[in-house]
């Protein structure tokens, strides 16, 4: 019987052609399940062979020894954290460095995104201990869950008051700005209140490229480490068909630019500011991104020592 990996991912549109049939992968099945938020835990769940992981989360279990679950170093999810950092139109603060002695809110504070998005107030002198945080649900919408995972600090870092939503705080003065990695409905209408706190963060996000020389790695592709020993190359040849299909998406996008009226001009500026390779997997490729963020999240008191790629990555594809 042909091998079947059963996959949970995110609802990404470059899963299009491998979800359709366009694109089917030698040697092994593959049934794509799509999922709203990540699995709590994949390495136990049975429904799931492999799937889209917290990178941060994936590093928390290494430093404590936990293997059950094994890392390609492919990123399903990349992003720049500048755009995720929003306030009022009301707000003076247009800034980064600012955000000193601030109350900030964010939707979870392990989270791999809101980690890089304290990087760069790190890179701006504002460590963790220059701001209050506070951490909660972003709307009214979203579940009351517990979003420090034992990272609190008593009248520092806490709960959001009431388990209020971030954005009500925000609107009423409690909080000077929030992080959260998806844009709030209503959020680009005109008549909105919002705004991300940097004006022009297109080009902070591509000066900050042009400083460390990557987009940030938010969620990495996990395999159950059994299945994966017991065949051989079958990561390699599941990161190759998840890229066969990005790429192949990727030129649907530019034959059919008209889904919105400036995509076109999106994908001009993309390949003029940045390299082909910007989004590259492999280990070579990200070794230097992973360096980082594992030092990050020691400096951030995310892990107690310092991981290095090899421990995150110990089957890296080339």
């Amino acid at each position: 019987m042909a091998l079947t990996i059963r996959l949970a991912v995110r609802d990404w549109d470059y899963f299009t052609p491998l979800a359709l049939g366009d694109l089917k992968p030698q040697g092994f099945a593959l049934t794509i399940e799509r999922v709203g938020t990540l699995v709590d835990n994949l390495a136990t769940h049975a429904d799931y062979d492999a799937g889209e992981v917290s990178f941060s989360r994936y590093a928390q279990a290494v430093a404590r020894g936990d293997n059950s679950l094994l890392a390609i170093p492919h990123f399903l999810m990349r992003g720049f954290r500048q755009r995720c950092i929003i306030t009022t139109k009301s707000s003076p603060l247009t800034s980064l460095g600012q955000l000193r002695g601030k109350r900030i809110g964010l939707t979870g504070w392990q989270d791999s995104g809101n980690t890089w998005t304290r990087t760069l107030l790190r890179r701006e002198g504002v460590g963790i201990n220059d701001a209050t945080w506070w951490v909660g649900r972003l709307t009214e919408d979203h579940p009351v869950v517990d979003r420090l995972a034992g990272f609190g600090r008593p009248g520092h870092i806490e709960a959001a008051p009431g388990e209020r939503p971030l954005l009500a705080l925000l609107r009423e003065g409690a909080l000077d700005a929030v992080f959260t990695p998806f844009m709030p409905s209503g959020f680009f209408a005109p008549e909105s209140d919002l705004r991300q706190l940097q004006a022009d963060f297109r080009q902070a996000e591509l000066d900050y490229f042009n400083q460390v020389g990557y987009i940030p790695g938010i969620h990495v592709l996990g395999i159950k480490p059994a299945l994966a020993a017991a065949h051989p190359g079958l990561t390699q040849a599941l990161s190759d068909i998840i890229g066969q299909s990005a790429r192949m998406w990727h030129d649907k996008r530019v034959k059919y630019a008209d889904t919105t009226p400036w995509l076109m001009d999106d994908l001009a500026r993309t390949a003029r500011d940045l390299p082909a390779g910007w989004n590259e997997n492999g280990f070579d490729a990200n070794y230097q991104m992973a360096a980082d963020f594992a030092g990050e999240l020691f400096e951030q008191g995310l892990t107690p020592r310092r991981l290095e790629p090899a421990e995150l990555f110990p089957n890296p594809l080339p």
